[in-house]
């Protein structure tokens, strides 16, 4: 697991980064989660948005239970809980994210989401701490940074790259289509990324597979010995 302290400084000074990079996963009990060192829990109900930004910004290694996410939707993106026929309706969408019944329904439809299989909880920290395995590395940047990103990806083995928009529940378009494609998927935050997250109006989300971070940086160093580097010259 050495390995993920270096690539996360290599991205972050690349990319001149300002938050952390992020490792995440699923675990499988409780009790497996609170064996990872250092662990903060939260004493309150959160949401997902709100643990990512403590990991991102203030560095912190923060693990979440579904029962701690009472009113939070990614319980059921990352397959903690099953969604219910209620979620699976809309029926608490209809008339805010979309006018009608039938189109958050569609909506509930098209999300990417994790089958629902055993696991409790989910962990977050920064890559480099090297707390656990990533099963999904987070990347937020500006999209001048991003898009360096995606390039330095398709640099050694080039792919064409195609991203997805649900609408409000961002966590779905990245860590979910992430997981479940082993393809980086790249969005636009949420609101409710923005309301309770506190993500900034440049910042894009980019969840990337671990085995995708060492090509990408690889190609990053690549096309810098050519001149291709962020920041952009004017």
């Amino acid at each position: 697991m050495a390995q993920w302290a270096d690539l996360a400084r290599e991205l972050e000074g690349l990319l001149h980064l300002r938050t952390f990079p992020l490792a995440w996963r699923r675990v499988r009990t409780v009790a497996e989660l609170e064996a990872i060192p250092r662990l903060r829990r939260m004493d309150h109900p959160v949401t997902f948005c709100q643990v990512l930004t403590l990991a991102r910004t203030a560095g912190w290694t923060v693990g979440v239970s579904a029962a701690d996410m009472k009113r939070c939707g990614f319980k059921t993106v990352s397959g903690l809980v099953a969604p219910t026929e209620e979620d699976l309706s809309g029926s608490r969408r209809a008339g805010y994210w979309v006018k009608t019944a039938e189109g958050a329904r569609k909506q509930m439809s098209a999300m990417c989401r994790i089958p629902a299989d055993g696991y409790q909880a989910l962990a977050l920290a920064p890559l480099a701490a090297e707390k656990f395995e990533p099963e999904v590395v987070i990347v937020y940047g500006n999209p001048a940074q991003l898009m360096m990103l995606c390039c330095g990806y398709q640099w050694t083995e080039y792919e064409k790259l195609t991203f997805h928009f649900v609408g409000e529940t961002a966590c779905s378009d990245s860590i979910a289509q992430c997981y479940t494609s082993g393809k980086p998927a790249l969005t636009l935050p949420c609101y409710g990324e923005r309301r309770l997250g506190h993500v900034q109006d440049d910042e894009l989300i980019i969840a990337l597979p671990p085995a995708a971070v060492a090509r990408t940086v690889e190609g990053l160093k690549g096309m810098a010995k050519v001149g291709l580097r962020y920041p952009i010259p004017f």
